[in-house]
């Protein structure tokens, strides 16, 4: 009796998650496929009807829903082709950024606010980024917020050019920010306004009634991009800008209503972390995409290539046995099935992590951002070369190269895919400076390499030098660092996360578990 309804349930599931996809193809073919030079202001609107009148995803659907979490991402991504990426980036900004970072910090009252914003189809945007501290500068927070305790308020406040934020999508229609930005409290026993590091803050930046924006705020357009134009892009600015003391996401701190004194909650956990945190699902979310985008361009130009006949040409007369381009669709097929592979199991681990709400482990982290690094690179490469090979083809409206500038959107989404290759070889250059080894030979000879170039780059400055300098200085180095980690982190791994979302360590061939 039980093993039966067991597998009446699992039936009944794989029903629901075939309606569910039925109803969002619905919703791609009336909203998005007929209407692809929608206005960022119409492109908006498109995203509030998904959101009040679809009810596919709620906010909470990165934990609880994570396979149609993704699968929503992956469904918009096969359409980037055609209809551009602006869309793609609204929606991830909203479910993944925006709703994903409450989820990961906030509290039943942030919650109920999140509910409230799906009945009336209200949306969000992540206002981190700032003018000073781009995608090459690493995660930099000049915004300043002060709490003012009478009024049980914070304040905020852009001091400088530099700390605008800049680049935030749908910044200028969004009802909601998750606003990060550097927190000040007045601390009683040190008699001083001491700095608590970045904390994000839920506030609603337009009035519900008018639309109009809250005093204190200031927005501006970052301009017509090369693509994706239905998205708006906007820099934002404060100066003086109030919201209540619950805006702050406080599943890690709080300020305590008594006395206004800050508290750490749930052990010490950095808050620029967890807001971090956010960037893994997003990862895996854009190495998705940007294969789905190279998968479709490579699908629909075999299919003309198919049918294309040339002249003096042997036994098979289409485009696609011309040999270079026949090689080229051999190695995609090939090189897009493995890392499709290690990205849909890197997936599968994360989902484990969300569904228990833990941490993924240094392994998986690096994992991850493995994914995002090799997925773009590798799509930004055969989707380019594809291109030079099919001659006026490309040119085509009717081809999909157009919107190929998605994958450089790719490219430096949910961290640079350079600033994450520097990461990953800092940390395992330090590693290699405390215990003389490495994971790999290639590894290890490239970090000794690097030792020795610092060393020098120090002895002929007599010690006197910036070890920022002496890290560039070895620049080339580094990138094949990361590489060789990238190639190692594919080739065999430890991550692999058991259903509570704790580390196995287990260490077999990635290959041999796929």
């Amino acid at each position: 009796m039980r093993t039966t309804f067991t597998a009446k349930s699992e039936t009944n599931e794989e029903e629901e998650d075939t309606k569910w996809e039925e109803r969002f193809r619905t919703f791609v073919e009336r909203y998005l496929r007929k209407a692809n030079d929608n206005t960022y202001a119409q492109s908006s609107d498109v995203l509030r009807t998904f959101i009040e009148e679809y009810d596919l995803l709620k906010f909470d659907s990165i934990e609880g829903e994570s396979e149609k979490f993704f699968k929503a991402h992956d469904l918009l991504a096969k359409e980037a082709p055609e209809i551009g990426p602006g869309f793609w980036i609204r929606f991830t900004v909203h479910f993944n950024l925006f709703c994903g970072t409450v989820v990961a910090l906030g509290g039943d009252e942030h919650f109920q606010v999140m509910r409230g914003m799906e009945r009336k189809g209200e949306i969000g945007c992540f206002a981190l980024t700032e003018v000073n501290a781009g995608v090459n500068s690493g995660l930099v927070v000049d915004t300043l917020c002060e709490f003012d305790r009478e009024k049980n308020e914070f304040s905020f406040k852009s001091p400088t050019v530099g700390s605008k934020k800049n680049w935030i999508s749908q910044g200028l229609t969004a009802d909601y920010a998750v606003i990060v930005a550097t927190l000040f409290i007045f601390d009683d026993e040190e008699k001083k306004v001491n700095n608590k590091g970045p904390h994000a803050f839920l506030c609603r930046i337009r009035d519900e009634k008018t639309k109009r924006l809250l005093p204190g705020i200031e927005v501006g357009d970052m301009g017509s991009k090369t693509t994706g134009n239905d998205l708006d892009n906007a820099w934002i600015t404060f100066d003086g800008f109030r919201a209540q003391k619950s805006c702050l996401l406080n599943r890690y701190a709080d300020i305590d209503d008594q006395n206004g004194a800050y508290i750490k909650k749930e052990g010490d956990v950095r808050q620029m972390d967890a807001i971090g945190q956010r960037l893994f699902t997003g990862r895996i979310a854009v190495a998705r995409a940007a294969l789905t985008f190279c998968e479709e361009v490579f699908r629909d130009t075999k299919a003309y290539s198919d049918q294309k006949t040339c002249a003096m040409r042997g036994t098979n007369k289409t485009l696609s046995f011309v040999p270079q381009l026949k090689a080229l669709y051999e190695e995609a097929d090939k090189r897009l099935s493995e890392i499709n592979a290690f990205v849909v199991f890197c997936k599968k681990q994360l989902i484990k992590v969300l569904k228990v709400r833990g941490t993924p482990s240094l392994e998986l982290q690096t994992a991850i951002a493995v994914c995002k690094i090799r997925a773009v690179e590798i799509a930004i490469e055969l989707t380019f070369r594809l291109k030079q090979e099919v001659g006026s083809y490309a040119l085509m409206s009717t081809a999909r190269f157009a919107n190929s500038d998605f994958l450089q959107c790719c490219k430096f989404a949910e961290g640079d895919s350079r600033i994450l290759s520097q990461k990953l070889s800092r940390d395992v250059f330090s590693a290699y400076l405390r215990e003389n080894q490495a994971r790999s030979m290639r590894e290890a000879s490239i970090c000794e390499s690097i030792r020795r170039q610092i060393k020098k780059f120090k002895d002929d400055r007599n010690g006197e030098y910036n070890k920022i300098d002496a890290w560039d200085s070895c620049w080339k180095e580094v990138y094949d660092l990361a590489d060789a980690v990238c190639e190692r982190v594919m080739r065999e791994s430890d991550f692999e996360v058991d259903d509570s979302g704790n580390d196995q360590k287990t260490n077999p061939s990635l290959y041999a578990r796929l």
